[in-house]
């Protein structure tokens, strides 16, 4: 599943991207960027597809304009996993990643006010990969942490 959100900085909006694997809730690829053009969206895509191999996987992503985008679907076409687009106006079917971007904020990136984009993606990274994929429980996952 992929899915976008923003936060404010004092440079001004950023915009994250992430990939979630659905079955085990792990963050296999994210970004940021102080755009919103399918570069944001492609990057994450390819550090997901670094991380778990493609061969059989299935990208469920919504009607955004950087999903339906000439380069985002070519580079899903090379990476490998099948494109899945929800239907228009369905919030459920991103239920895992609106669940991510509603926990991130609670859990770490509101305790302080982040100035640069520098300083978000350091929290974000922390976040992510030092905390939510080997530590956070979730009780879909008995739980156990995605990465467990």
């Amino acid at each position: 599943m992929q899915d976008i959100t923003q936060h404010r900085t004092d440079e001004g909006w950023v915009y994250r991207a992430v990939v979630i694997d659905a079955w085990s809730r792990r963050v296999v690829g994210w970004t940021i960027a102080d755009h919103l053009r399918a570069d944001l969206v492609v990057d994450a895509l390819a550090m997901a597809r670094l991380r778990r191999p493609p061969t059989g996987t299935v990208i469920h992503f919504d009607h955004g304009t950087r999903y339906c985008s000439r380069e985002f679907g070519q580079r899903l076409r090379r990476a490998g996993p099948l494109g899945s687009m929800g239907t228009v106006g369905d919030a459920l079917d991103n239920a895992v990643d609106e669940s991510f971007f509603a926990l991130m904020p609670c859990e770490r990136l509101d305790r302080h006010r982040r100035s640069s984009h520098t300083e978000l993606a350091r929290a974000m990274f922390h976040y992510v990969e030092a905390f939510y994929n080997p530590h956070r429980s979730h009780s879909t996952l008995g739980h156990l942490s995605p990465i467990d």
